[in-house]
C-alpha cells in the first residue's frame, strides 16, 4: 500500500512539474518579452511577462545557469531596442580585453538576433562593426536604426533577417566650443500609434483621417556642449542631411549635462533630461507654420514655456527617458537616486507636471528604461542590484505601481520589451 502511495504521489510531482513547464512558455498573444543584456557574463536573457498579472518567467540564459559564465558574446552588451513587428532585437556589443583569445578578438559593434515564437532568441548575421555606437534608437516604422556615435551619428538601413546597411550621412554639424559628445538621439515618429490599443486608451494623434509625418527629423543630445542638434532624415535611405533651409544641422540649447532625449509619438514635442541640474527640458516640434512661433515646418523646436521642469524631491542625476505610447507621460531614470520619475504632458502646452506620486524606487544604479507598447509595463535594469524593476502602469493617469523586481545575470544594462 506504502509503495502504491509513494507511485502516486510521484506521478502527482511529474505533473505540477509538467503544468509548471506549461504554464511558464512563452505565448506571443498573451505574453509580453523582455530582454536584458548582462555585462558579467556578456550575453542577453530573455523573460515571459504574463499580461494579466506582470507574473514573469524566465526562457532562455536563466540567472541561474549562466552565473559563472564570461563573455559569451566575445563583449560586453548595453544598449538594445527591439523592432516594432517584434521579430529582431539589436544590441551594442563593447570591446573587453577580459574577452580577448587569440583567435577571437574583442570587437565594439551591433549584433542582431532573431526573435523566435519562443521566446528565445538566435544570433542573426555576424557583429557589424561600429567605431563608438553609445546609445540605439529605432524609428516607429522600424525601417531605421539610429546609433549615437559620440563625435557623430550612425544610422543603418534594416532589411531583410534584419541585416543592416550603413546609410551615407551629409550632414555638418555646427562649430561647438567643446568636443562634440553625442550620447543619445531620438528621431520624429512616421507612424502614429494605432487606434484602440489596449481596448481602452488612445493617443491623441489616434483618429481616423489624421495622417503621419512625411518628413522625419532626428534628435540628438550632446552632452559637452549641452546643445540638442537636429538633423534630416531621407526617409528611403535613412541618409542624414542638414534641415530644410539651413547648411548645417540646427541647434537648440539644453540646461547642463544633457544625457536623454525622448520624443512624443504624436509629433509634438521633445524631452531632453539635464543631468546636472535636476530638470528636463521641453520643446514644441515646429511641425505645422500653424503653431505659433513656427514660421517653417522644419522639424526646429521651440521652448515650452516653463521648461525646464525640475525633477521633485531627491530624484538626482536624470539620464535615461521615455515617452508614453500614447504621449501622455514621460519617464525619468534618477541615475544618482535610484529613483524614477513621472510627470503628465499638458497636450496643449507640452508642459511637464509631476504626477501625484512623482517617484517610486528603482534598484541599485538604473541603467535603461523599456516601456510596452501596450502601456501597462515599464522595466529598469539596474545594474549594482542584478534586478530588473518592474512597474505596472494605469494608463488613464500614468500612474506606476511596484512589481516585485526581476532577478538577472550580473551587471544588467541595457533592457527591451516587446
Amino acid at each position: 500500500m506504502s509503495k502504491r502511495f509513494w507511485l502516486l504521489g510521484l506521478v502527482g510531482l511529474v505533473l505540477v512539474a509538467f503544468l509548471v513547464a506549461c504554464g511558464s512558455k512563452y505565448n506571443s498573444s498573451s505574453n509580453g518579452l523582455v530582454i536584458v543584456g548582462s555585462q558579467g557574463s556578456g550575453l542577453l536573457e530573455t523573460f515571459s511577462v504574463r499580461l494579466d498579472n506582470g507574473q514573469i518567467s524566465a526562457i532562455a540564459n536563466n540567472p541561474n545557469d549562466t552565473a559563472n559564465d564570461t563573455c559569451v558574446l566575445n563583449g560586453l552588451p548595453s544598449s538594445i531596442v527591439i523592432d516594432p513587428a517584434g521579430q529582431y532585437a539589436y544590441t551594442i556589443i563593447n570591446a573587453s580585453t577580459l574577452c580577448d583569445t587569440s583567435n577571437s578578438p574583442s570587437q565594439t559593434g551591433i549584433l542582431a538576433f532573431k526573435i523566435n515564437s519562443d521566446g528565445s532568441i538566435t544570433q542573426a548575421g555576424s557583429l557589424v562593426a561600429d567605431p563608438t555606437p553609445q546609445s540605439l534608437y529605432m524609428d516607429a516604422a522600424g525601417k531605421f536604426l539610429f546609433v549615437a556615435e559620440g563625435g557623430g551619428v550612425n544610422v543603418y538601413a534594416i532589411g531583410s533577417g534584419g541585416a543592416l546597411t550603413l546609410a551615407p550621412s551629409n550632414y555638418t554639424i555646427p562649430p561647438l566650443p567643446r568636443g562634440v559628445n553625442i550620447v543619445a538621439v531620438a528621431a520624429s515618429p512616421t507612424v502614429f500609434p494605432g487606434i484602440g490599443i489596449n481596448g481602452v486608451q488612445n493617443a491623441v494623434c489616434s483618429a481616423p483621417g489624421n495622417n503621419a509625418p512625411t518628413s522625419q527629423y532626428l534628435y540628438a543630445v550632446d552632452s559637452s556642449n549641452y546643445v540638442v542638434l537636429e538633423f534630416s532624415v531621407d526617409m528611403t535611405t535613412g541618409a542624414l542631411g542638414n534641415p530644410v533651409s539651413a547648411s548645417q544641422a540646427n541647434s537648440f540649447a539644453t540646461d547642463q549635462v544633457p544625457l536623454g532625449v525622448a520624443v512624443d509619438p504624436c509629433n509634438r514635442f521633445v524631452y531632453v533630461s539635464d543631468s546636472l541640474t535636476n530638470k528636463v527640458s521641453a520643446y514644441t516640434i515646429c511641425s505645422q507654420v500653424l503653431l505659433p512661433g513656427c514660421p517653417v515646418a522644419d522639424g526646429s523646436l521651440l521652448p515650452v514655456a516653463g521648461s525646464p521642469f525640475a525633477l521633485s524631491g531627491s530624484a538626482n542625476g536624470p539620464g535615461p527617458l521615455v515617452v508614453d505610447p500614447f504621449g501622455n507621460n514621460v519617464y525619468v531614470v534618477g541615475t544618482l537616486s535610484n529613483t524614477l520619475s513621472a510627470f503628465k504632458i499638458s497636450p496643449v502646452s507640452g508642459a511637464l507636471t509631476p504626477l501625484t506620486v512623482p517617484t517610486v524606487a528603482t534598484g541599485l544604479r538604473p541603467t535603461s528604461i523599456a516601456i510596452r507598447g501596450d502601456d501597462n509595463w515599464m522595466f529598469v535594469t539596474n545594474f549594482n542590484a542584478q534586478t530588473v524593476s518592474q512597474y505596472s502602469i494605469t494608463p488613464a493617469t500614468g500612474a506606476l505601481t511596484v512589481e516585485a523586481p526581476i532577478d538577472t545575470d550580473n551587471q544588467p544594462w541595457g533592457v527591451a520589451v516587446k
